[in-house]
């Protein structure tokens, strides 16, 4: 029986396979490129991504043009030292620290191997003069497949302010067909009230596929998890982990997951 067994799910899994495409995301807040230690070496993050075979990335606390991070486009550079393509949002867009420099830059950026078809950034709500936030999306087409990709970094001392902004991506990705991945820096714990809607509507990938308590901050000595992949439930999740790194103030999180085809 247990030979049966064994025959049955793997020719379920093939089946399966020819309808599915394997993905691997990553989200990680990438500190500007500096590290727990105090060194700005965005040439760690590249290598974080790679060693870990991220496919898809979605990234929050990216620099373009600041001192802090030596004037570096750092999505220009992460993309063309991966070589995949990217797409960001600006939630700041300020005066040039150096007036020989571009206007500064910072934000959320999507890294793919794969095509990014269409991408935009939508500003959240914020109480008062509190950091502008935004959602990032792309279209992005994985071995064919379409996937809508969301990329976020919630307001980090208010939770009636993250309330908003949850209620607000749940709003904008309400009436979206086909799958979705969701990840981001929600600062917030996973039991947290302002992120209950989410649960509704998406699966958590480490609930699904981690073990232990995935605790991604911070990165020496890491002991809250604020930092998430969320799917629709079309996407199934293979595994999911938490790579130890001190190439930023976090941890990435890391999933394997499989995306449908095909919209049903």
């Amino acid at each position: 029986m247990a030979v049966v067994a064994v025959m049955v799910v793997a020719t379920e899994g093939g089946a399966r396979g020819s309808e599915r495409r394997d993905v691997r995301v990553m989200s990680y807040n990438i500190h500007h490129g500096e590290g727990a230690d105090g060194r700005l070496d965005l040439d760690r993050i590249a290598g974080v991504i790679r060693s870990e075979k991220a496919e898809v990335v979605g990234l929050q606390e990216v620099d373009r043009f600041w001192r802090r991070s030596d004037f570096v486009d750092q999505v220009d550079y992460l993309a063309e030292e991966l070589d995949m393509y990217a797409a960001y949002g600006a939630n700041l867009d300020l005066p040039p620290d150096d007036p020989s420099q571009p206007r500064r830059r910072y934000g959320t950026a999507i890294l793919s191997k794969y095509p990014i078809i269409e991408s935009g950034n939508t500003f959240l709500p914020r109480l008062g003069t509190s950091e502008q936030r935004g959602l990032l999306e792309a279209l992005i087409k994985v071995k064919g497949a379409p996937v809508r990709f969301y990329n976020t970094h919630l307001q980090h001392n208010s939770s009636e302010e993250r309330a908003l902004q949850v209620r607000a991506i749940m709003e904008h990705t309400k009436d979206v067909e086909g799958p979705q991945i969701l990840v981001g820096d929600l600062n917030a714990l996973p039991g947290a009230p302002e992120l209950a809607p989410l649960y509704g509507r998406y699966d958590d990938a480490w609930t699904l596929g981690g073990e232990g308590p995935g605790y991604t901050i911070g990165a020496e000595n890491p002991n809250r998890r604020i930092d998430y992949v969320f799917v629709t439930p079309d996407v199934a999740v293979r595994s999911a982990s938490v790579p130890r790194t001190l190439a930023s103030d976090h941890l990435p999180v890391v999933a394997e997951l499989s995306v449908p085809r095909k919209a049903r």
